[in-house]
């Protein structure tokens, strides 16, 4: 039995999935070949990720293919319509816009109650609390593919101390998913997200992107283009001198606050963007956050040092400090694409939950013979959902020549030979 805060909305919210699908061709063709091999047919499916139309298509997938699936979100980026929409199709969903925080831990355990065979998780919160506080779980999980840069670093911390009891698939890794995903979905829609938000021009002002990762990277390029001035703050030395090259102004999150009338968190640590340095912003700056932890930036300071607190838009709170500026912060300091707006666009979420769909189908046969610990996603996946993409793309690349690929294998031969 589900848990959705309004079963009438399944209409519209269905309609939006069918929108999602017709624009998803690689994860078309990934559904063909699952429900013809019924490798996932009886799997129970454990999913966590942002209740949208793309990952509801995605869970429409594993449903075709004859998985049960359970599917829970937090509030803030749970969309009511689509919660609906799947529930009515026959997906069993935990996912409330109310839902309170005891609410959303409860639909965790709710779906570790069910005993997953595999589990398609984000930030790593279902592979934690299985392993801190439900391992009744773990007798029956086959394993766990991972959405996030974050959650990926936690299960690695897990895996290196040996507390990692179950084979995790690094998703985030793969080509397919963080050279799109990451780079590309990240750099239009975190700044559609903030452009849509606030109504305000981007062209001219100067952008702030903490953290220079694949996500950095994607802000940096799109925030260039469309006419800002950006900086880039890192603790990353390799990082900080790629920012460089690649045409950025480099300083400490302190100094360049000063100048910035953006600030756009993406680096997966905690408080990466910390009082200090908003207290030196100037007022009326954007703060925004484009990494899964929900604290990159200092929220509960902000809470704590303001007289005034109040929403001026939808999802844009103004923030009035006693002892600095008026600051304004999109999103609640939540991963702002998703909780300011609608996500990654459609045909970048093709890969990536082309991606999941074939992990969680690797795990389903493999999970067995795989032994504890984070695994790479094999190449030879990677590969396919790429050449899918190629394929409705119309697109033809060539490949190596037996000779070539002779020569490749063979160290003893001479370059020149």
């Amino acid at each position: 039995m589900s848990d959705i805060r309004d079963p009438t909305l399944a209409g519209p919210g269905a309609r939006r999935i069918e929108w999602a699908a017709e624009h998803a061709p690689v994860l078309r063709r990934v559904r063909e070949r699952i429900v013809d091999d019924a490798s996932l047919r009886g799997r129970l499916v454990g999913v966590v990720l942002a209740l949208e139309p793309k990952t509801a298509f995605l869970a429409c997938v594993l449903a075709d293919a004859g998985a049960d699936v359970v599917l829970t979100c937090n509030a803030a980026m749970t969309n009511d319509d689509v919660a609906a929409a799947l529930d009515e199709r026959g997906v069993t969903v935990f996912a409330r816009s109310d839902a309170s925080p005891d609410d959303e831990q409860q639909y965790y355990a709710e779906v570790l109650a069910r005993h997953p065979e595999v589990v398609i998780d984000d930030m790593a919160e279902l592979i934690r609390l299985a392993h801190l506080e439900h391992s009744h779980a773990l007798a029956d999980l086959r394993g766990a593919t991972e959405e996030t840069t974050s959650g990926v670093s936690l299960l690695r911390t897990m895996a290196s101390d040996g507390a990692l009891r179950v084979p995790c698939i690094a998703a985030n890794d793969a080509r397919c998913k963080h050279l799109f995903d990451n780079k590309y979905g990240s750099g239009q829609s975190v700044l559609s997200a903030l452009m849509d938000t606030t109504n305000l021009l981007i062209a001219g002002t100067a952008v702030l992107i903490v953290g220079y990762g694949w996500v950095g990277r994607g802000l940096a390029r799109v925030a260039r283009g469309l006419g800002a001035r950006v900086t880039v703050a890192e603790v990353d030395p390799v990082a900080a001198l790629e920012a460089h090259h690649d045409g950025h102004e480099i300083a400490t999150v302190s100094d360049a606050c000063e100048r910035a009338d953006w600030v756009i968190t993406a680096t997966g640590c905690r408080r990466a963007l910390p009082m200090r340095a908003i207290g030196r912003c100037k007022p009326g700056v954007v703060l925004a956050n484009a990494g899964g932890p929900s604290d990159e930036i200092d929220v509960d300071g902000l809470r704590a040092g303001a007289t005034v607190i109040r929403e001026v838009r939808p999802h844009v709170v103004e923030y009035a400090l006693t002892d600095g500026p008026a600051v304004l912060l999109v999103g609640d300091g939540r991963c702002v694409n998703l909780s300011a707006g609608e996500g990654h666009p459609i045909e970048i979420m093709d890969l990536t939950f082309s991606i999941q769909v074939l992990a969680a189908r690797h795990l389903a046969l493999h999970g067995a013979e795989m032994g504890p610990g984070l695994h790479p996603l094999p190449t030879e996946i990677d590969d396919a959902v790429a050449r899918e993409k190629l394929a409705t793309l119309g697109v033809e690349i060539d490949e190596l020549t037996p000779d070539q690929r002779a020569a490749a294998a063979d160290w003893q031969r001479a370059s020149s030979a």
